[in-house]
């Protein structure tokens, strides 16, 4: 675990010698204050989505020969205990990287983006656990009370925007792994997540598809409004996090996206993904809806996030629903309060029974952070969370009948939107 860890730091601090957004929460591309003139939007965050424009940024950034140079990431370190007869204890760390490099090109911007992830190297096996999660597989089985380590991959792409007159552009991004226009903007780039280091169990009905293994998209920016579809590989990643695995672009999603001021943005999306999990034949349709709000205060910042997905295997022809709320407030510079609430309906917990049966689970995580250490530079806290659970009692025997996790964690990022202009 320590060799896992030296490895992630190891890449921050060689890889970014020079650079002085934040990580988990990446909302990364905006950075209105130093590049606004050359962005493709001031609301852009990750693949092609938007989230408010006043989002807090947490950065490293320079430039040099034409080129601005962008650098964020996060590192939780965390003991994980899940609760009840399916609970267990772990060390863990989940983490990502995120570089960034634009410039001027022809009559447009260019952006080339990469996003990595050592969590197969510092994720207990079989993976993160929290219960009620699902998705994927390990050893060719299907996850369950796990979330899976997320690929050292993440993202490999590059977005080109022409501005066609004052209030419209066309924008086209793709590369071999990306996000295609398909749900709200990741958890992992979400301002209103960025305290909480755990993945939500509704991850699988909303947002999973924000690394494809190939990704083409067009659209276009009229004013505040967007729409755009994509073309993408819809298999979920396999067990071998460390590759990249090209398939054909046989899944399509479309989107549409609001900004109708700096605080706030929304998106209702709808895509077919083809065969997505590697054990399931079925295809599946998904819709969601979401709004994120943000609001800058005198000391600090309040992010919030409502969000509704839905998955409908074509096979079976079930649908599951999920419904999210989560909040962060930081208040006094330093201090920071989240919250997480959610409704989600899984089917996949029992793998093995001959009929899959659908329950419906909530769950509600409250937590806070305070850094021990906040500069331009970095910033580094100390926090904890605990989450309860409600559930059908039908459950209480595998489950039991009242059971509480929680997370106590060191948070690692860059400090607010540090500059080194060449």
């Amino acid at each position: 675990m320590g060799r896992a860890l030296s490895y992630v730091f190891l890449i921050v601090a060689v890889g970014l010698p020079c650079l002085s957004q934040d990580t988990q929460n990446m909302p990364g591309m905006n950075m209105e204050s130093a590049v606004e003139s050359n962005l493709p939007s001031p609301h852009a965050s990750s693949g092609t989505g938007w989230q408010p424009a006043s989002v807090p940024e947490r950065t490293w950034m320079t430039s040099r020969d034409g080129w601005d140079l962008m650098t964020h990431g996060t590192v939780f370190v965390t003991y994980n205990q899940q609760g009840g007869p399916r609970g267990e204890g772990k060390a863990e760390s989940a983490n990502s990287l995120m570089t960034m490099e634009q410039r001027k090109l022809g009559p447009g911007t260019l952006l080339l983006r990469q996003m990595f992830s050592a969590e197969s190297l510092t994720s207990p096996h079989p993976g993160f656990p929290e219960l009620f999660q699902t998705g994927e597989t390990y050893h060719g089985q299907p996850l369950v009370d796990h979330q899976h380590p997320h690929n050292v991959f993440a993202e490999l792409a590059a977005m080109y925007t022409v501005p066609i007159n004052e209030k419209l552009s066309w924008l086209l991004y793709g590369g071999p792994v990306g996000e295609p226009a398909l749900g709200p903007v990741t958890y992992l780039h979400r301002e209103s997540a960025s305290e909480n280091p755990a993945a939500p169990l509704g991850h699988h009905l909303q947002d999973s598809t924000h690394t494809s293994f190939g990704v083409v998209t067009t659209g276009l920016v009229i004013d505040r409004f967007k729409i755009e579809g994509s073309a993408f590989n819809g298999h979920e990643p396999n067990e071998e996090r460390w590759s990249i695995q090209p398939a054909p672009l046989t899944s399509w999603s479309v989107r549409g996206s609001v900004a109708p001021a700096r605080n706030w943005t929304a998106e209702y999306s709808y895509g077919r993904l083809m065969h997505p999990e590697a054990l399931d034949p079925t295809n599946e349709r998904r819709q969601s809806a979401s709004v994120e709000y943000d609001r800058p205060l005198a000391k600090g910042n309040w992010a919030t996030t409502v969000v509704w997905g839905r998955k409908h295997k074509e096979l079976q022809d079930t649908r599951q629903n999920s419904y999210l709320a989560e909040s962060t407030l930081n208040f006094l510079r330093r201090n920071y309060a989240y919250t997480r609430l959610e409704l989600v309906d899984k089917d996949e917990l029992f793998p093995q029974a001959p009929l899959q049966t659908s329950f419906r689970i909530a769950a509600y995580t409250f937590g806070g952070v305070r850094d021990f250490m906040h500069n331009e530079h970095w910033q580094v806290g100390l926090g904890a969370d605990v989450t309860f659970y409600s559930k059908p009692a039908a459950l209480d025997p595998v489950y039991g009948n009242n059971p509480v996790s929680f997370h106590i964690f060191v948070r690692i990022r860059p400090g607010m939107m540090g500059h080194v202009m060449h």
